[in-house]
């Protein structure tokens, strides 16, 4: 079983600390993905995992086994990069095989296992080509064989699909889910795509600064974020966020006002909304409406229509710009003068430290945020 441990891992350059106390857990057939910014650790750590960069301190465990000096050829991981590094004089079979044939695995083995591979990714009828005449997908699919072959008991991806255009990599995404699902392997994936790792991911970490801010289901990062960092990050397009101050309404209601726009929003006095305080509203695009007499008003300032929906992007609140994504084909033009409502369920809170405000509207406990030492939960989904 190929159970992953991090404890208190971390990761040090001279003075200078990468990884800063990670604590995270992964089950045996998990797909997690990590996620976050340009900087924030995440191939490091995939890195630490593979046996490619030494840990400073904290233990790594797979499968129970401690691994922190295993050679990376023993711990029973295999690793795709970004850069397909596929010898151009080989065909795709010996490509593939080329491992293999490095370890003296038997020939009829070593047949065996890359024509199974060759089956798992549909790729039977290219084993006699030459890289040069694969497409980037092809070739993609030729690196993940090549580690398919090697039987690991955990893959690791590094971005493997940084190189692709849109569609392929759409394509591909939906490959890499038909694989694990096939192999019911322990999977790592690394991307800055939060829609990869929205769509991929039974689990995802989300990263920044060598901390983990958030682990959980895609749904429940999406819905529920810890903190301002992570609603920012997680969804496409941006969630929308605005400076609001408390004010008091009548029939024991909270209003919160922004500056240069007033009253943006009621909602029931619960505890948290003290009058005076200021906070921060979090309001995803997906949870504007047009209505008439909506409280949000604004200029339009630039129009999407995609047929199926309308992303509406509009200056208000002393001329911040805001987007809203409205389902169905609206005819709007820019300086045109529009009013807005929000999904009062879909309005979110922040305090002044950044982290979720714990209103429960739906009786659901808040998200729990990332310990003191900069790590998150070890695993949500208890």
């Amino acid at each position: 079983m190929a159970d992953l441990s991090l404890q208190s891992i971390r990761k040090a350059f001279g003075a200078v600390e990468v990884i800063k106390g990670i604590d995270l857990s992964i089950r045996h057939g998990e797909f997690v993905v990590f996620v976050g910014p340009s900087g924030c650790g995440k191939s490091t750590l995939l890195r630490m995992i593979a046996g490619l960069e030494e840990i400073t301190s904290g233990e790594l465990r797979i499968g129970g086994r401690l691994c922190n000096d295993v050679e990376p050829s023993e711990r029973g991981i295999a690793m795709v990069f970004q850069s397909y590094a596929l010898y151009p004089h080989m065909s795709v079979y010996d490509n593939v095989g080329f491992g293999l044939k490095l370890a003296k695995t038997p020939k009829a083995e070593r047949d065996r296992r890359v024509r199974e591979a060759a089956r798992v990714l549909q790729m039977e009828h290219l084993l006699e080509r030459r890289p040069r005449e694969l497409s980037g997908g092809q070739r993609q699919r030729v690196a993940i064989g090549r580690a398919i072959v090697r039987k690991p008991e955990v893959f690791l991806f590094d971005e493997p699909l940084s190189n692709l255009d849109a569609a392929l990599r759409a394509d591909t995404r939906m490959e890499l889910a038909r694989l694990h699902a096939e192999l019911g392997a322990t999977m790592i994936y690394v991307t800055h795509d939060q829609v990869e790792a929205m769509t991929l991911a039974d689990k995802i970490v989300v990263l920044d600064g060598g901390v983990v801010q958030q682990v959980g289901r895609p749904i429940d990062l999406y819905k529920n974020p810890a903190n301002l960092f992570v609603a920012g990050f997680i969804g496409a397009p941006k969630m929308n966020m605005l400076p609001v101050r408390v004010a008091a309404g009548g029939n024991g209601e909270s209003v919160l006002l922004a500056e240069g726009a007033g009253e943006v929003l009621r909602l029931p006095s619960v505890a948290g909304l003290n009058v005076g305080r200021n906070l921060t509203l979090g309001l995803r695009p997906q949870a504007l409406r047009l209505d008439a007499d909506g409280s949000i008003a604004g200029e339009v300032e630039t129009v999407e229509r995609l047929g199926n929906e309308t992303v509406v992007a509009f200056r208000w609140a002393g001329g911040r710009r805001w987007l809203a994504v409205i389902a169905g084909d609206h005819i709007l033009r820019r300086g045109d003068a529009i009013r807005m409502a929000a999904i009062e369920e879909e309005v979110l809170l922040f305090d002044e430290s950044g982290n979720r405000l714990p209103i429960d509207r739906a009786g659901s406990p808040p998200p729990r945020a990332a310990a003191e030492n900069g790590s998150a939960p070890a695993d949500l989904d208890a």
